[in-house]
């Protein structure tokens, strides 16, 4: 993914998993497309398991904690 959006959302009583809902929510409101990858630190995948339909999550250390990279995935490369 070489564009995507950032969402930050460092609320400590909120689940990952909603946060991304919430995020991925406001990208189709936005861009009119659905996001099928997000980026976020490897120390936001706490041991929880999580599953979407259509997108994947992938941790990636240049992301900062409290963040994630929402977008489109490359195919290309």
């Amino acid at each position: 993914m070489h564009i995507g959006m950032l969402w930050f959302d460092n609320a400590p009583d909120i689940e990952l998993k909603i946060k991304i809902e919430k995020a991925v929510a406001y990208y189709r409101q936005k861009y009119h497309r659905e996001p099928n990858l997000c980026l976020i630190h490897p120390d936001m995948l706490n041991k929880e398991k999580l599953e979407f339909a259509k997108m994947t999550i992938r941790s990636y250390r240049p992301v900062l904690p409290g963040h994630m990279w929402i977008g489109i995935e490359d195919k290309s490369q």
